[in-house]
C-alpha cells in the first residue's frame, strides 16, 4: 500500500501511517543491536561466537540488575530487610521472577512467535496484524504504545545502570564515604562521553562487548559462590513458599516490594527483541547455561551474605567483593553498565529508523556509521534527545535508589503489550482453541498486571516520567499518522487519475524533452503533483517517464529478487515500485541498478528526479484541532530532505511545490 508524504509526492516510504488505516503495518524490534550483525541483520559467527555475541548484546541490561535490585527490595521490607524471612523471601521472589517472566514467558513461549526470524514488541505487532488478516486499530495502538514505552525505558536504563555501577565508589575499602560527592559528576561524565562517541559508530568496540559481558557474568557467579557458604541455608529461598510467606507478612507493603523485585527482570524483553540478530538457539543457550545460573548464584550469595552479616543490607552487591579485587570489579561493573546502555541507545536508533520507514514518524537524519556492517546507524536527533533526557534524570533523581523509583513501569507496560499481542497469534495464526489460548495467556497477563500495579505505586516517586514521555510520543505519532491520512485523502480528492492524464496527453501531445524523468509519488494511481506542474508551467514531457513509489512491507527485509516491480502503462509511462523491509534503509540509486536486469535501462546522471513539495497550512474548520495542525506542520518543516533520505544525487533533483490546507 502506498503512502503520502506531507512534504509532497516525494516517494516517502509507503507506510501504515499513510494508508487510510495505518494499522496494516508495523515496526520492528525495540532492542536490536546491529553492532554485532552482518549482512541481512544476522550475525555471522560460529555457535560459540553467536552465544558470546548474544551475551554482550541481549543480556547487558538484566546483567546489571544485581547492582541494585536486591538492595532496593530489602530496603522496602519491614525492619529494613535484615530479618531471615525478608532475605529468604526476596531471593525467592527474584528467582521465581527470573523463571516465570524470563524463562517461561520469553524463552519458552514468546520466542516461538517470530516475524521472519525477527522478534520484539513491534515485530510481534506486525505478526499479529498479519495473523488477523485485516486492519486492526487495536493492534496498531498497542504497537505504538510499545514503541513509546521503549523510549521511556531508553532514557532510564543508561542512567540507572551507570549510576548503580559508579556508586561502588561509596563502599571502596578504607575510603568509605570519601568519593560520595563525585558519584554524580563521574556518572554524568561517562554518560556524556558515551553519547558523544555515538557518531563515530561502535563497530570497532562491539567485538569486545560479548567477551567483556561474559567475564562480568562469570564474576557475578564467582562472587555468589564465594558467599553462598556464609550461610548455606539460603538455598531454602529456591522454594516459592518463602516468597509467598514474605508477601503475606508484609501485607500491602508486599505490593511495593514486588515493584523492586521486578528490577531483577528488566531487560527480559531483549531476549525476544534481539532474536533476529543471533537466532533462538544461541539466546536460549546463553540464558539457560550462563546468564540464569550466574544471576541465581549471585542473588543467593547476596542473600547468604546479608543472613550472616545484617549490616551488608545497605549495599549487598558491593559488600560481596573482596578487597583485593574491589577496584577491578568496580571497573568491570562500569564497563558492563556502558555496554547495557549502548544496547539501549542502538535499539532506540533502530526503532526510530523503522518508525520513519513505516510513516509513524517524519523523515529524520539517519547516518550510517559503518561501510561494512549493515544496520550500523547514528540518529543525531534521537541521540541528543536521549542525552538530554538522561542528564535531566540525573538532576531529578541523583542516586540509583531514586532512579529505580522511575524504573520498571515502562518495561512492565511493554511486557503487557507483548502478552496482549500474543493472544492474536495464538488464536488467529496458530489456531489454538479458546480454552487453550486462555490457559496460556491468562497466567502471563495476571503476572504482568501484578507487576504493573506494583510499579504504578511508584508513580508519585518518579514513575510518572516515563509515562509522560510515552504519552507525548504516542501523541506525536498519532498526529503524524492522522495528518498524513488527511493529506493523502485531500490530495487524492483533488488529483487527476494517471490514466486520464495519459489519454489527455495522447489527444494533445506536449513538447518532448530528451532523457528520462522520474516522478516520486506515494500514490501511483494519480498524476503526481510534480508532473502536473511540469506540464502546466514548463509545458514539456520527457521521452521516458517513470512513476516511482517506495513501499515499505510488513516484513523485516525484502530479497533483492523482489526489490523492484515494473509495470508498463503506455509507450511513454511506466510504474516502478521499489520495496523495502521495515529494517532496511532506502537507497533509490542502488535499487534502480536492479531495474537494468528487468529491461528498464537509463543513466542516473542523465535522469531528472521530480519531487512535489507541499506547503501545509493549518485550518481551524477542518481536519484536526488547530494545535494539532500546528504540531503536524512543525514536524513536516523539520523533516529530513527526501533527496538525502533516499540518497538521490542532489544535482539531478527538481522540486515543484504547492500549498495544501489541512
Amino acid at each position: 500500500m502506498a503512502g503520502a508524504s506531507p512534504q509532497g509526492e516525494d516517494g516517502a516510504s509507503a507506510a501504515a501511517a499513510n494508508s487510510p488505516n495505518p494499522a496494516d503495518k508495523s515496526v520492528a524490534p525495540a532492542h536490536p543491536h546491529p553492532a554485532a550483525a552482518g549482512e541481512g541483520g544476522h550475525v555471522k559467527a560460529g555457535k560459540w561466537g553467536l552465544i558470546i555475541g548474544a551475551i554482550g548484546v541481549v543480556f547487558g541490561d538484566i546483567g546489571t540488575s544485581p547492582l541494585y535490585a536486591m538492595r532496593e527490595a530489602l530496603h522496602h521490607s519491614r525492619g529494613g530487610g535484615a530479618n531471615e524471612l525478608a532475605i529468604l523471601g526476596v531471593v525467592s521472589l527474584v528467582f521465581w521472577a527470573l523463571i516465570l517472566v524470563v524463562t517461561l514467558k520469553y524463552v519458552v513461549f514468546l520466542m516461538k512467535a517470530d516475524n521472519k526470524g525477527e522478534g520484539g514488541t513491534l515485530a510481534l505487532m506486525a505478526l499479529a496484524q498479519h495473523a488477523v488478516g485485516r486492519r486492526s486499530g487495536v493492534i496498531f495502538f498497542l504497537g505504538v504504545c510499545g514503541a513509546a514505552l521503549f523510549y521511556g525505558d531508553g532514557i532510564i536504563t543508561p542512567a540507572v545502570s551507570v549510576v548503580g555501577a559508579i556508586e561502588g565508589l561509596k563502599d571502596a575499602p578504607g575510603l568509605r564515604g570519601v568519593f560520595d560527592p563525585y558519584v554524580l559528576p563521574v556518572s554524568a561524565g561517562i554518560l556524556i562521553a558515551l553519547f558523544m562517541v555515538q557518531s563515530k559508530g561502535t563497530a570497532r568496540v562491539a567485538r569486545f562487548f560479548g567477551p567483556l559481558t561474559l567475564v562480568w557474568f562469570l564474576v557475578l557467579a564467582g562472587l555468589g559462590v564465594l558467599h553462598i557458604f556464609d550461610d548455606p541455608s539460603i538455598f531454602r529461598a529456591l522454594s516459592p513458599h518463602y516468597g509467598v510467606l514474605f508477601l503475606i507478612e508484609n501485607g500491602a507493603l508486599g505490593f511495593i516490594i514486588l515493584g523492586s523485585v521486578f528490577l531483577a527482570v528488566t531487560g527480559a524483553e531483549a531476549l525476544y527483541a534481539d532474536m533476529g540478530h543471533f537466532g533462538k538457539a544461541p539466546i536460549r543457550a546463553g540464558w539457560l547455561f550462563i546468564v540464569l545460573p550466574s544471576l541465581t548464584l549471585n542473588y543467593l550469595g547476596q542473600g547468604a551474605l546479608v543472613l550472616s552479616d545484617p549490616s551488608a543490607v545497605a549495599n549487598p552487591f558491593f559488600r560481596m567483593i573482596p578487597e583485593v579485587v574491589y577496584w577491578p570489579v568496580v571497573l568491570l561493573a562500569t564497563a558492563a553498565a556502558c555496554i547495557a546502555s549502548q544496547a539501549v541507545i542502538t535499539g532506540a536508533f533502530s526503532l526510530t529508523q523503522q518508525a520513519v520507514q513505516l510513516g509513524l514518524l517524519p523523515r529524520i537524519d539517519i547516518r550510517p556509521t559503518s561501510e561494512t556492517q549493515a544496520g550500523q546507524i547514528f540518529v543525531p536527533s534521537v541521540n541528543m534527545f536521549l542525552m538530554v533526557g538522561v542528564l535531566v534524570l540525573l538532576v531529578l533523581f541523583p542516586t540509583s535508589s531514586q532512579l529505580t523509583s522511575a524504573y520498571g513501569i515502562a518495561v512492565t507496560g511493554a511486557m503487557f503489550v507483548d502478552t496482549l499481542l500474543a493472544w492474536f497469534i495464538l488464536r488467529q495464526m496458530w489456531k489454538w482453541s479458546l480454552p487453550l489460548s486462555l490457559a496460556a495467556i491468562v497466567p502471563f497477563a495476571l503476572l504482568d498486571i501484578v507487576f504493573i500495579s506494583s510499579n504504578a505505586l511508584k508513580i508519585p516517586d518518579g514513575a510518572w516520567l516515563p509515562l509522560v514521555l510515552g504519552a507525548a510520543l504516542v501523541l506525536l505519532m498519532w498526529t503524524w499518522v492522522r495528518g498524513t491520512q488527511i493529506l493523502t485523502d485531500k490530495t487524492r480528492k483533488d488529483s487527476l487519475p494517471l490514466t486520464d492524464l495519459i489519454e489527455m496527453l495522447r489527444a494533445r501531445p506536449p513538447h518532448r524533452a530528451l532523457g528520462t524523468a522520474i516522478f516520486l509519488t506515494s500514490d501511483p494511481d494519480v498524476a503526481p503533483v510534480a508532473l502536473m506542474h511540469n506540464l502546466k508551467h514548463n509545458k514539456v514531457l520527457h521521452e521516458k517517464n517513470v512513476i516511482l513509489t517506495v513501499r515499505t512491507t510488513d516484513r523485516p527485509r525484502v530479497p533483492e529478487s523482489q526489490r523492484v516491480t515494473i509495470e508498463p502503462i503506455s509507450d511513454d509511462f511506466k510504474k516502478l515500485t521499489i520495496s523495502y523491509g521495515f529494517m532496511e534503509q532506502p537507497n533509490i540509486p542502488k535499487a534502480l541498478g536492479v531495474c537494468r536486469k528487468q529491461g528498464l535501462k537509463f543513466d542516473i546522471m542523465s535522469t531528472s528526479f521530480f519531487l512535489g513539495r507541499r506547503s501545509v497550512v493549518a485550518s481551524a474548520s477542518q481536519g484536526m484541532p488547530l494545535w494539532q495542525d500546528r504540531l503536524f506542520i512543525f514536524l513536516t518543516r523539520n523533516a529530513a530532505n527526501p533527496t538525502d533520505f533516499f540518497h538521490i544525487p542532489p544535482g539531478r533533483v527538481v522540486e515543484l511545490g504547492t500549498q495544501v490546507v489541512v
